[in-house]
């Protein structure tokens, strides 16, 4: 089969790396890609946005790829699904009714609470002044959200009314563009959170292992949110026992509820879930691969990609079995500094070539590029350096000393990733 990858990130990069693995794969195409993704075997990248929907439209039909993979939520969003499948494309991912999990937070939240999918108490609003009135209803213990697509980064936490109260104004007042008009103001769940997905067809839903991403930018949990600065998998605060009654309890109704309102999903849904004293409680939905978790996941997965996204745009994914890597993966996520808010690109990274001779290690780019032959930063989040090994401690290790080995100019690292899963 020939391939045709949408997206950039690090995300893309571990599809890329594990699509390459596929003895089914003849040729395969990365539109934009980046630095990593350019060594990728069978892969050659082309400039074009992935947003940019006529020319990825263009570009498929002039090359004519047996299956496109989309890796971000944007192009979802905007119906690239959609344009595909009406022009006659094969094309893995939600279509644009389907992707309305993502990149809108108010829609989910109300299908979550017209078919009992256990959730956080959550009101939605457009006008400060009964968005501030249900806040304090919360004593300003809350999630102040943008419904739209913000990057990962349109969730203020707050405490106490008065940051409520200013989380919303800044919600409000434009800074989050479109994203930001309505907002979902959701009750601040208490307990251990922990990321799921499940690859779908349209009628089944297959979960995987959990993982754990760490969202703030400081260690310990502090400082503003991002788009993820690391991950590992498994936790291990749910057993295979509670992790597939945890899977019933969202994925159940979410079916139900799909097949009641006609929504043919195809593609991952991946729930954030809050493990509290309540039982799981979901605090949103997204309709894509989680970055970084498609690192550690894809890392740890033993079965053919290829083979499992063909039969979730076949509807055959019932006769598929995922199988998984025994231990664990982690990734650590190398940033730009001033990440999360504006940074400087261009700064040379050292260290690549010495890392990619480790063993049970790879370094996925994010975001790279290359000037005048040397690989340089582009992005907020400039790599995932992910090792796996037989045990958590194993692999966290291995990823901190392949961190070590990796130099540029302001790199941000958090020094705790997997240590909530750790002996203290």
């Amino acid at each position: 089969m020939n391939v045709l990858v949408i997206g950039s990130g690090g995300r893309e990069h571990a599809l890329v790396w594990k699509l390459a693995q596929s003895p089914h794969l003849k040729k395969m195409w990365c539109v934009p890609g980046n630095a990593g993704i350019a060594l990728e075997p069978k892969c050659q990248l082309e400039p074009i946005s992935a947003d940019d929907l006529p020319g990825l439209l263009a570009f498929a039909q002039k090359n004519k790829p047996d299956l496109t993979v989309v890796g971000p939520d944007n192009p979802l969003a905007l119906g690239v699904v959609d344009l595909f499948q009406k022009n006659g494309l094969r094309i893995w991912g939600p279509n644009q009714k389907a992707a309305q999990f993502e990149s809108s937070k108010a829609f989910s939240q109300h299908f979550m609470e017209k078919y009992g999918i256990p959730t956080a108490q959550s009101g939605t609003f457009s006008e400060a002044k009964p968005a501030r009135d249900f806040a304090v209803s919360l004593q300003g213990r809350c999630a102040v959200k943008a419904d739209g697509l913000a990057l990962g980064k349109g969730v203020l936490i707050c405490s106490s009314v008065a940051e409520a109260n200013a989380a919303i104004d800044e919600m409000l007042s434009g800074k989050f563009g479109a994203a930001g008009k309505t907002v979902v103001i959701q009750e601040l769940l208490e307990g251990m959170e922990i990321s799921l997905h499940a690859l779908c067809d349209g009628t089944t839903a297959k979960l995987f292992p959990t993982a754990q991403d760490h969202k703030r930018i400081g260690e310990g949990d502090t400082g503003l949110n991002t788009g993820g600065m690391g991950t590992y998998s498994p936790t291990p605060f749910l057993s295979e026992s509670e992790l597939a009654n945890v899977g019933n309890k969202i994925l159940g109704p979410w079916l139900k509820g799909c097949a009641a309102e006609g929504i043919d999903f195809r593609g991952i849904l991946y729930p954030g879930v809050m493990l509290t004293k309540q039982g799981p409680k979901v605090l949103e939905f997204n309709a894509r691969f989680g970055d970084p978790e498609t690192q550690v996941y894809l890392t740890r997965l033993e079965s053919d990609l290829l083979e499992l996204l063909d039969a979730s745009v076949n509807g055959t994914l019932s006769r598929m079995e995922l199988r998984w890597r025994p231990g664990a993966s982690v990734c650590v996520v190398m940033a730009s500094a001033g990440y999360p808010g504006s940074y400087a690109k261009g700064k040379v990274i050292h260290g690549l070539a010495e890392v990619g001779a480790l063993a049970d290690t790879k370094v996925f780019h994010a975001g790279t590029a290359t000037a005048n032959g040397q690989v340089v930063t582009s992005g907020g989040r400039v790599l995932g350096v992910t090792s796996w090994g037989g045990t958590l401690a194993e692999a966290q290790a291995k990823a901190y000393q392949a961190v070590a080995k990796i130099e540029f100019d302001g790199a941000q690292v958090r020094r705790d990733i997997a240590s909530k899963a750790l002996p203290k």
